[in-house]
């Protein structure tokens, strides 16, 4: 069982910057795909931007150029960053972390991202 604690978020200006962590804890977790995905009311989770266990990154269309997405692995704990910039009304969502290996997926508890003047 991986546990998952989420943090950051929260309120911004349109052309603001934030940073969202999950931090993964558990059994194998330096080997599973870590990533964030967002939800709006009535919308599909879509993906923001992913890394693999070897570092391998993929970002959403919306994401390319503005996110950033890094890995750190630490005392048994692998914590995913997501650092947002130039963030827009559009990025307004609910953010999910992802940790997933081997048919086992786990997701966050969701943190509320709002961007708004």
């Amino acid at each position: 069982q991986v546990q998952l604690v989420e943090s950051g978020g929260g309120l911004v200006q349109p052309g603001g910057s934030l940073r969202l962590s999950c931090a993964a804890s558990g059994s194998n977790v330096e080997s599973g795909f870590m990533g964030w995905y967002r939800q709006t009311t009535g919308t599909h989770r879509d993906l923001v931007a992913s890394i693999a266990s070897g570092g391998n990154t993929n970002y959403g269309d919306s994401a390319k150029g503005r996110f950033t997405i890094s890995r750190v692995r630490d005392n048994g704990k692998d914590t995913v960053h997501l650092e947002m910039n130039s963030l827009k009304p559009e990025d307004t969502a609910v953010y999910y972390c992802l940790w997933y290996f081997n048919a086992d997926w786990n997701w966050g508890q969701g943190t509320q991202v709002t961007v708004s003047s």
